[in-house]
C-alpha cells in the first residue's frame, strides 16, 4: 500500500468534517445575508463556525475572518495592516525563512514605498528575539514571524518576540500558524499575537479555506471589496460549508493534540533513527523545538527531488521541502538562511506524518527511506570518483 507522508502538503479531509460540511452544500444552500428561512439556515452555520473557532483560540467570534486558505488570510493581515498603518510608519520587520505567502506579499508592499527588514537565523531556523528588537523603530508597525517553518518544523519564541514587539507602541504582531495549527496551542492571549493566519487542508479540513485572527481593536483595511460580509473585513458570498469544515476540524485536532503530538513524536523518530544513520544525512531544523511530525534532513551528494521521485516509485509520497515551490530550480530560501551552501541544500528531504500516519506506515518508511537515500548516495559518490565510467578515479 502507498505511504503518505506528506502532511505538511496537505492532509486528508477528515470524514467528520465532510458529514459536517454536507448539509451546506445540499439542503441548506442559502446565501447567508438573505433573509429568508434558507438564508438564515446558512447563517446560522456560519455563526456557529466563527463561535467554534473562536472558542479554540479563546478569542471572540468577532476577531474571526474566513478567507480562502492561508495564504489570502497572509495577504489580508500583511496589506490590510499595512496599509491602515502607513501614516504612521513604512518600516515592516520580518524573517529570512518566512512562506512565500507572507514574503512576496512584503515585497510587494515594498515596490510602494513599504521598507522591509529581513533579519536572519540562526543553523537551526530560529529567530533571535534580541536581533529582532534591535530592528524596531518609531516608523515600525508591522513585524511577520511564523510560528512553526513549514519546511524544517522549527517553532519560534513567538511568546518572547510578542512582549519585545508590544514594548513598541503601535507595533503590530503577525503570525503564520498555518503549519503549527494542528499541533501548537494557539491560545492567542498566550501567544500574544494581534494577527494569526490558519489554513483548512493543513489539519484535515477542506481546501480553500483559511481563518485570520484579528485581535479586537487592531485596524486593518479590507483588500477586496463589494459587500459588508466579515464585518467588513472580507467582501463576498462566505464559503459557508467551508468555513463549517475548518471549524469542525480544528475543533477535533485541538481535543486530540495532545494524544497526536505524543504518538507523532514516536513514529517520526522510529524513521529518523536510521535515517539519520545513513553517512552523510544530517537532521535540519531545531533538534528538540519542532513540529512533532516534520523530519527534515540534508543527504550529501545526492539530489532531494530524485530520491523523493525514487521513493515515490517505491510507494512514499515525500517532498523537498514546500509544495508551493515544487518544480522550481532555486535551491530553499530557507536552508540558505540556516547557512546550508546550495550543493548541500539541493539535498533536502522532507518527511512529513500526520494524524492517519499508522505505525504500519512508519515500519515501512523506516525500512524504505534509508535504503534509497543510502543507494542514491553510493551511486552519486561512485559517479563522482570516476565520471566517464571508465575504472579510473577523476
Amino acid at each position: 500500500m502507498p505511504i503518505y507522508l506528506d502532511h505538511a502538503a496537505t492532509t486528508p479531509l477528515r470524514r467528520e468534517v465532510l458529514d459536517a460540511m454536507l448539509p451546506y452544500l445540499t439542503d441548506s444552500f442559502g446565501n447567508p445575508s438573505s433573509a429568508h428561512g434558507y438564508g438564515r439556515a446558512a447563517r446560522a452555520g456560519l455563526d456557529d463556525a466563527h463561535e467554534r473557532v473562536a472558542r479554540a483560540l479563546h478569542a471572540e467570534p468577532r476577531e474571526v475572518v474566513f478567507t480562502s486558505g492561508g495564504t489570502e488570510a497572509n495577504n489580508l493581515a500583511l496589506k490590510g495592516a499595512a496599509w491602515a498603518g502607513k501614516a504612521r510608519g513604512h518600516r515592516i520587520v520580518t524573517s529570512a525563512v518566512e512562506h512565500h505567502a507572507v514574503g512576496h506579499t512584503l515585497r510587494y508592499l515594498e515596490k510602494f514605498g513599504f521598507e522591509i527588514v529581513e533579519i536572519g537565523v540562526d543553523r537551526y531556523g530560529q529567530v533571535d528575539p534580541d536581533q529582532l528588537e534591535s530592528q524596531l523603530s518609531d516608523k515600525t508597525i508591522l513585524v511577520s514571524i511564523m510560528l512553526a517553518n513549514n519546511e524544517v518544523g522549527t517553532i519560534q519564541p513567538i511568546a518572547e518576540i510578542a512582549s519585545r514587539v508590544h514594548g513598541h507602541k503601535g507595533v503590530l504582531l503577525h503570525v503564520d500558524a498555518v503549519q503549527a495549527a494542528p499541533y501548537v496551542d494557539l491560545d492567542v492571549d498566550t501567544l500574544g499575537a494581534d494577527l494569526v493566519s490558519m489554513s483548512a487542508h493543513k489539519l484535515e479540513g477542506p481546501k480553500g479555506v483559511g481563518v485570520l485572527y484579528v485581535r479586537h481593536g487592531t485596524h486593518i483595511l479590507a483588500q477586496q471589496q463589494g459587500g459588508t460580509q466579515e464585518r467588513h473585513r472580507r467582501a463576498g458570498t462566505e464559503n459557508v460549508a467551508g468555513a463549517v469544515g475548518v471549524a469542525v476540524a480544528y475543533d477535533l485536532s485541538c481535543q486530540e493534540r495532545s494524544e497526536t503530538v505524543a504518538r507523532l513524536k514516536r513514529q517520526r523518530e522510529r524513521i529518523a533513527t536510521p535515517l539519520l544513520a545513513v553517512p552523510g544525512v544530517e537532521l535540519t531544523g531545531h533538534p528538540k523545538k519542532r513540529l512533532p511530525g516534520l523530519l527534515s534532513v540534508i543527504a550529501r551528494d545526492t539530489d532531494g527531488a530524485s530520491v523523493a521521485m525514487s521513493l515515490d516509485l517505491e510507494g512514499i509520497a515525500c517532498s523537498v521541502g514546500s509544495a508551493c515551490t515544487t518544480g522550481s530550480t532555486e535551491v530553499s530560501h530557507v536552508l540558505t538562511a540556516m547557512g546550508y551552501p546550495e550543493d548541500e541544500a539541493r539535498g533536502a528531504l522532507r518527511l512529513s506524518l500526520g494524524r492517519t500516519t499508522t505505525d504500519e506506515d512508519v515500519a515501512g518508511a523506516a525500512e524504505i527511506v534509508p535504503r534509497v537515500v543510502a543507494s542514491m548516495r553510493l551511486g552519486s559518490v561512485a559517479v563522482a570518483a570516476d565520471p566517464l565510467g571508465q575504472g579510473v578515479p577523476a
